[in-house]
């Protein structure tokens, strides 16, 4: 009798084991996946997003572009090919909210530092006063390392229409002329194939850590 009950109970617990491994599995496999959305147009606070592109429901990406870099060196989309970049419009001489988001894109600079499939990229909104020689002055001051973060300075209407009409991350209307201001703590996260992925307030601490963790998941989806 004893004998019969040993064997059940190995059995009961090989059994209860088993259970537990295929709940788990389901558990996991019902879990929703923690996909990040793709951003268009007409899910953007309307007052970010170009009149012209009010409608624009899908198949909206960054505009190819070429500028200068704080090495004079011409970057254009080709950089960041099958890179994942974090974008965001500065300007050197900015004395409220730019050192902050400088301070922060370092930070991020220091957690992706050693992954060659993410990158940064900074805009100048004053592009007659951010000179290659000030952005590269600018670079040494604030830690830019070259290989990760490109400054980029150029065509003002060129820059202005990128943050207006491509990263949808401006509130003002303009022409890019040159009364035309645009000041946006935005940080914007864009995937390899060009698409909005995220946008974090650049100043917010809680933000950036979103924004890392973000990162995390964008670059995870390219390797299912």
């Amino acid at each position: 009798m004893g004998s019969f009950f040993a064997k059940y109970k190995l059995f009961g617990l090989v059994f209860l084991g088993l259970s537990a491994i295929i709940i788990y599995l389901f558990y996991n496999a019902l879990q929703p996946e923690n996909v990040l959305p793709i951003y268009q147009p007409n899910m953007v606070d309307q007052s970010l997003v170009d009149s012209t592109l009010f409608y624009k429901k899908k198949y909206h990406t960054i505009s190819d572009f070429a500028l200068l870099n704080q090495n004079g060196d011409t970057i254009t989309q080709e950089n960041y090919k099958d890179k994942i970049y974090v974008a965001d419009f500065f300007f050197t001489t900015c004395p409220t909210i730019c050192p902050i988001m400088t301070k922060n894109m370092a930070e991020i600079q220091d957690a992706i530092l050693d992954d060659p499939n993410i990158m940064l990229l900074s805009h100048s909104v004053t592009p007659v006063i951010d000179s290659v020689p000030q952005l590269k002055k600018y670079a040494l001051e604030k830690g830019v390392v070259d290989s990760k973060w490109n400054l980029v300075t150029g065509d003002k209407k060129q820059i202005y229409e990128l943050a207006r009409k491509s990263y949808l991350a401006v509130k003002t209307d303009g022409d890019g002329g040159p009364y035309d201001m645009i000041h946006t703590e935005n940080f914007i996260l864009v995937d390899k194939e060009k698409r909005i992925r995220g946008f974090y307030d650049g100043t917010n601490r809680e933000e950036i850590s979103k924004l890392l963790e973000d990162i995390k998941t964008l670059e995870a989806s390219y390797e299912d």
